[in-house]
């Protein structure tokens, strides 16, 4: 098993917690986290999959460096393109729909071309590896978020 569907199984083992918010920690609740994460996979797979490798145009940033080296995003320091922000709260069926999908593009991943990419907004175009990590990591930050709302 991957990391990222290991991670899946995370996110899914926190459905029955999906209404729990504590605002001390964030103003969305539990189900705006899994929901958000599973639009970020969902979204990013959907993008590398239509992509062409021969536009791949690798770039140097300083927040992809940061990120990518230290394994973690900084909370509260970035904005989520509105693509990937909820925009309804979504019903458990739902969230099982949208795991079931992400489940699906994970394993899609290793059939991609290495250099098919998505443009990220601060890390800029992503390739199928740097997409890997990029998606740990980013759904890592979230079941963090996750576990200090239930604390």
């Amino acid at each position: 098993m991957n990391p990222l569907e290991h991670l899946l199984l995370q996110l899914e083992s926190h459905l029955p917690n999906l209404d729990k918010t504590n605002f001390k920690v964030s103003n969305s609740t539990i189900g705006w986290q899994i929901d958000h994460c599973l639009l970020v996979i969902n979204v990013i797979i959907g993008q590398l999959e239509i992509s062409a490798p021969s536009k791949y145009q690798p770039k140097w940033t300083f927040p992809k460096f940061m990120v990518f080296t230290t394994g973690k995003i900084p909370r509260g320091k970035a904005k989520a393109p509105k693509v990937v922000i909820p925009t309804q709260v979504a019903t458990q069926e739902e969230l099982i729909a949208k795991l079931a999908a992400a489940k699906n593009n994970v394993l899609k991943l290793d059939t991609f071309s290495e250099n098919q990419f998505f443009n990220h907004p601060y890390f800029k175009d992503l390739n199928v590896k740097q997409t890997k990590k990029f998606l740990t990591i980013h759904t890592k930050h979230h079941l963090k978020i996750i576990q200090d709302i239930l604390k």
